[in-house]
């Protein structure tokens, strides 16, 4: 049995990498980008007015001018060619040759059909975007490892770019055991409980854009659970297993990874919940071996799990997210294991739910982050600050 340290050091330090593929910008939320972006053109491509208002020489704002057009957005750039004259102009438009400076149209009277400026303050360049204020053409526009969200899509859309090189997302496989396991709207016969690893895993999995290859459920049979390792591993870059981990006689899940070619890592780590933990590699390929206890489960895929997914997809950091809080309460426990208490966020405090035991999801579904409570610790006290694992979505 390994400590929580040791179990994750082992199972970071054999995360694979992933290639990168091209993907339409449009399709590019939450990826991670695998090279550098540098930037196609200027942005603006041109001097624009920052508002609706009046385009001027700076050097004739003293005097009254007359209007002699007007430049909307979207129109080639005029120009400023006479003296003591100006022009409309609107938010967007291209500045007209000879123009430096937009005054706005709220400090300034038309009188006798000529402009009269009304803005003491107004300075040479005023309200006016110069061109390649945003992006020069050739600049570092985002760098490798950033993360695709809503505003960098738009950023390289407007610069034109369609396509960009994000880290490929790894396939993952679901494989569920347990005889007892009944699907959620069947009937339930004597003995049985409905199955929710699967829809927990998919759930966690799709707040990161995954879609599960393939989901198997099996029967404690030995021969099945090989079947749809195997199956497993030919298709996907990890796997997940619940069930069948620990040292019962129908817990057969680590009797059949070594036919199907997986090397242990590690089995059993000190911690509650999820101390029948397995990992194992094949290649690769990333075997996870999570207890069937719903919440040990949950438990393991956030501290294990994510982690080595968001390393695969590009995402740099630390992970779990964590932090530090205040603790509502005494918690008393056992020296020799970690343990991961469900936990709410309250401003700088924590408070720990009720149902903490590993097959209870009722607490968890109210939780937003993971309690850690040393291996060596046995008495932590009210008021005593304390490591917090968030579970909420990246």
């Amino acid at each position: 049995m390994v400590s929580v340290s040791d179990a994750k050091r082992m199972i970071y330090g054999s995360t694979p990498s992933m290639a990168s593929e091209r993907l339409p910008l449009a399709d590019a939320l939450g990826r991670v980008l695998a090279g550098p972006v540098y930037s196609p053109m200027d942005m603006p491509p041109f001097a624009q007015s920052a508002m609706d208002g009046y385009a001027i020489r700076f050097s004739e704002a003293g005097m009254p001018l007359k209007v002699v057009g007007e430049a909307p957005a979207g129109v080639a750039s005029l120009a400023l060619d006479k003296p003591g004259t100006a022009l409309r102009i609107f938010t967007g438009a291209a500045m007209p040759d000879g123009a430096d400076t937009v005054v706005m149209q709220e400090k300034v009277r038309l009188s006798d059909g000529l402009l009269h400026l009304e803005d003491p303050d107004l300075k040479a360049g005023a309200n006016v975007r110069p061109r390649a204020s945003q992006t020069a053409l050739g600049a570092l526009v985002l760098p490798a490892g950033a993360q695709m969200g809503p505003a960098a899509i738009g950023l390289l859309a407007g610069l034109g770019i369609t396509e960009v090189t994000v880290w490929s997302k790894p396939k993952v496989g679901l494989i569920i055991t347990g005889k007892e396991l009944a699907a959620p709207g069947a009937d339930l016969e004597p003995g049985q409980i409905y199955e929710s690893n699967s829809f927990t895993l998919r759930a966690v999995l799709q707040e990161l854009g995954i879609r599960p290859e393939l989901v198997f459920r099996c029967d404690d049979v030995e021969s099945e659970i090989i079947q749809s390792l195997q199956t497993a591993l030919e298709q996907c870059d990890v796997v997940l297993c619940t069930g069948g981990i620990s040292v019962g006689d129908y817990d057969l899940v680590k009797k059949a990874m070594e036919p199907c070619g997986v090397e242990t890592v590690f089995h059993k780590v000190k911690q509650k919940p999820g101390k029948p933990l397995f990992f194992g590699k094949k290649g690769e390929k990333c075997v996870f071996g999570l207890p069937g206890n719903p919440g040990s489960v949950l438990t393991c895929y956030y501290e294990y799990v994510e982690p080595v997914l968001l390393r695969m997809m590009g995402h740099t950091g630390s992970f779990p997210r964590n932090t530090r809080k205040i603790l509502t309460e005494k918690v008393t426990k056992k020296a020799g294991l970690t343990w991961f208490l469900k936990g709410k966020i309250q401003g700088d405090q924590v408070v720990p739910l009720h149902g903490q035991e590993s097959y209870k999801m009722d607490g968890f579904a109210l939780a937003d982050c993971l309690i850690v409570l040393d291996e060596a610790d046995v008495l932590v006290e009210k008021g005593q600050s304390v490591e917090v694992h968030l579970v909420t979505p990246i």
